[in-house]
């Protein structure tokens, strides 16, 4: 994937979104598969993982990805902020129904995902953890475990999150399929099914073939004790595999 700098962007007219440039970051891979879904063609912007990011902070008051923003409109910095820009931009090609218990659902069920103290934050100290170990863990790690409030407590209460978040996706989805439905909720494809599409992979990446990670990153990712990894239950990684033969294309291009 081609990136234009953060100084670059901030006067580049039309849609720009900041990822983490060359690695698959979940977060980051579900904005994309977002907007491809909503034909929306952007810029990307170029954030360092783990990095100060200077002049991501001074334009968009903080210092992570993704990031987007439309024109002049304030920089979408939160998952839920991101989502409902694309719906406005695009909302010929909902992800959010407007029913409003089914819209609960998708977004609760989102944010048990992506959110803060979803599934992906807990495996992200779960991940933090070989590293902050260390005698003297590298100063890009030790500013990732302050920002993501790492801690032997927190690490410790983690695994529990994550068993819990994904048995209730897994009897959310056994629901789903008893109703004939191949979705998380209601019988088309939502927010949420892109969410879990990208956050799966910090449970089992995809083939190299398909997801060419940098070597250090899929390790992270593979590692992590049997109970954990027994999360991605068969029905969760059929519906993973679904998503990918369905509606993001593959390869992965970042």
């Amino acid at each position: 994937m081609q990136y234009i700098s953060v100084e670059e962007a901030i006067d580049t007219p039309g849609l720009r979104l900041v990822l983490s440039a060359g690695v698959p970051g979940p977060w980051g891979e579900a904005a994309k598969a977002i907007l491809a879904h909503k034909n929306l063609d952007y810029t990307a912007v170029a954030q360092q993982g783990g990095g100060e990011n200077a002049a991501l902070r001074a334009w968009t008051g903080q210092n992570s990805a993704p990031v987007l923003v439309c024109d002049d409109l304030p920089p979408a910095c939160h998952w839920f902020d991101l989502l409902m820009l694309a719906e406005r931009l695009a909302p010929e090609r909902p992800l959010v129904p407007l029913d409003s218990a089914q819209r609960v659902a998708v977004l609760g069920l989102s944010a048990l995902i992506v959110g803060m103290d979803g599934f992906g934050w807990h495996r992200r100290l779960h991940m933090l953890a070989p590293m902050l170990a260390l005698p003297e863990p590298p100063e890009m790690i030790v500013r990732l475990g302050d920002k993501y409030g790492w801690s032997a407590q927190a690490h410790a209460a983690a695994t529990g999150r994550v068993q819990a978040i994904c048995a209730h996706l897994d009897e959310t989805m056994a629901r789903q399929e008893e109703a004939g439905s191949d979705y998380l909720v209601g019988g088309s494809v939502t927010a949420v099914d892109f969410y879990w599409a990208s956050f799966a992979a910090m449970l089992k990446p995809l083939p190299h073939a398909d997801c060419p990670m940098p070597d250090y990153m899929r390790k992270s990712y593979e590692t992590a004790d049997a109970d954990t990894l027994a999360c991605l239950t068969p029905r969760l990684e059929a519906l993973r595999d679904r998503m990918y033969q369905r509606h993001i294309t593959l390869p992965l291009d970042f």
